[in-house]
């Protein structure tokens, strides 16, 4: 099982909003690529003082050749699609996980 991991943390003001925007509209479109076959969302409960709240959104893939696809033909489009939603309320970054 490979974990495909972006933490995010977004400003306080909109938090709530991007919470409700990626359960409705993000996930639905990752999983509508039929690529992975799991996803959750997370909130880290030791928040720095950073004037946001950090979110792990995590993607499950079954092989490392289903997260290569998606990464290849999907990520850029839905990364922008919150860019394009949030601007520059959120910082993120990834991380690449295989269950030992």
């Amino acid at each position: 099982m490979i974990l495909y991991n972006t933490t995010y943390s977004v400003a306080e003001e909109v938090s709530s909003d991007w919470l409700r925007w990626m359960k409705r509209f993000f996930l639905p479109a990752v999983m509508a690529t039929e690529l992975p076959v799991g996803h959750r969302v997370l909130r880290l409960l030791t928040e720095l003082e950073n004037g946001g709240t950090t979110y792990s959104v995590q993607l499950d893939f079954n092989t490392m050749a289903d997260y290569a696809a998606y990464q290849q033909y999907h990520a850029d489009t839905l990364r922008q699609r919150i860019q394009h939603r949030f601007g520059n309320q959120f910082i993120s970054f990834d991380t690449l996980l295989e269950e030992a």
